[in-house]
């Protein structure tokens, strides 16, 4: 069963812009009690962190996305954001969103492809 589904991917022009929205399956309880986290995954590529919120609404990103990415959550719709602002080439990827608690994870959902042209 799949935990997330990931929305809002597509095709940019560098320097562009994306929201991407994650909405948790209602099989999962007490949503807001989660960490959560933002994941890509290029091709050929292992995939790697973007950046977390904790459920006290506190955000980390990678380095390389810092300045330019920024995660908020809704709990009563049980979704997380992504803003992505000023997206580059070497952000292309298939973004996915789950639980930071690796132990949580049961299945990975379809992801949200994200395309930046130059």
């Amino acid at each position: 069963q799949v935990q997330f589904v990931e929305f809002g991917g597509g095709l940019v022009q560098s320097g562009g812009s994306l929201r991407l929205s994650c909405v948790a399956s209602a099989s999962i309880s007490n949503f807001e009690r989660y960490d959560m986290g933002w994941y890509r995954q290029a091709p050929g590529k292992d995939r790697e962190y973007v950046g977390g919120i904790t459920a006290s609404g506190a955000t980390n990103y990678f380095e390389a996305v810092k300045s330019r990415f920024t995660i908020s959550r809704d709990n009563p719709d049980y979704t997380i954001y992504l803003q992505m602002n000023n997206l580059q080439p070497e952000d292309a990827a298939v973004y996915h969103c789950h639980f930071k608690n690796p132990y949580l994870r049961r299945t990975w959902g379809p992801g949200a492809q994200v395309t930046v042209s130059t």
